[in-house]
């Protein structure tokens, strides 16, 4: 038989009682249930967090295998929402998950964040529409909202708070062509770039066809950085820095950057970088 108390036993300590029952209240909204999303949830899940909505329109298929917490041959062509949920399900039997199976959308957006206490980003890079609105709304409805970005192998954390900097005042993404999107949203992600130096094979990286590789080390990484932040932020307690504040850090070159960058893009030295990679992928 289930139990909560048992199940999630080992988390106390690190949390008093009384947080544990706190996680257990909090609503959580992941949108996309790919690389990074699938691992949100799955790690908030064995935090103890009981409630989630959750978004995908896709299915998995045999290219998410090297990094996708779902994706395997048992469920290859099934729903990405429904797979993680029942995975969500399998640790916690009485958690209460809504599914969004069209994605989030202009039509669902106020529906998906209904009764959310924190947004965490699972969305895929390019969704730049998506990422433009879903971040938008949280602004307006004083939702906090978090972002890590699987880069190499590196975690790239960004913490977007109700009062605090805006997604699109930091990224400056809006009225921008899609190629200049995918730069500035790269640049402003982690202006440190620590997994510059190692990228393999440069072809496989392609803005135009929307494409670029991936590891299952950022993915992992990605999860439990968003994870210690949500702890903080649904629980009020431990430092949070936010946006124009980033912290990324690079499992390969074992190295950790703290930046802070007034304006986002707007600040000279972001302005620089967008400039030479725009050079020199002659965008």
């Amino acid at each position: 038989m289930f139990n909560y108390e048992t199940a999630f036993s080992r988390n106390i300590g690190w949390l008093t009682q009384d947080e544990q029952k706190s996680l257990r209240q909090k609503r959580v909204a992941i949108a996309g249930m790919g690389g990074v999303g699938g691992f949100h949830l799955l790690t908030l899940a064995r935090l103890g967090v009981e409630k989630f909505n959750i978004a995908d329109f896709d299915s998995f298929e045999l290219a998410n295998f090297n990094r996708q917490a779902g994706a395997s041959m048992a469920t290859l062509e099934r729903p990405k929402v429904e797979v993680l949920a029942e995975m969500v399900r399998d640790i916690n039997p009485e958690a209460d998950i809504r599914m969004f199976s069209n994605g989030v959308n202009a039509q669902n957006l106020r529906e998906f964040f209904s009764d959310v206490d924190l947004y965490v980003d699972g969305l895929d890079f390019f969704s730049f529409d998506a990422r433009e609105r879903v971040f938008d709304h949280c602004t307006r409805h004083g939702i906090p909202a978090i972002t890590v970005a699987p880069l190499g192998m590196s975690a790239a954390l960004l913490n977007f708070l109700p009062g605090g900097m805006r997604f699109e005042d930091y990224f400056q993404l809006a009225g921008r062509p899609e190629e200049e999107k995918a730069l500035r949203f790269l640049v402003g992600l982690a202006p440190a770039l620590l997994h510059r130096h190692y990228l393999a094979d440069k072809s496989r990286v392609d803005l135009k066809a929307r494409k670029g590789p991936s590891t299952i080390m950022a993915c992992q990484l990605c999860a439990g950085v968003a994870a210690s932040e949500a702890l903080k932020i649904l629980l009020g307690r431990g430092k949070i820095w936010a946006a124009p504040h980033g912290i990324q850090f690079d499992g390969y070159r074992n190295k950790l950057a703290h930046t802070w960058r007034p304006g986002g893009n707007r600040n000279p030295i972001n302005r620089l970088a967008i400039a030479i990679a725009k050079k020199t992928l002659g965008l």
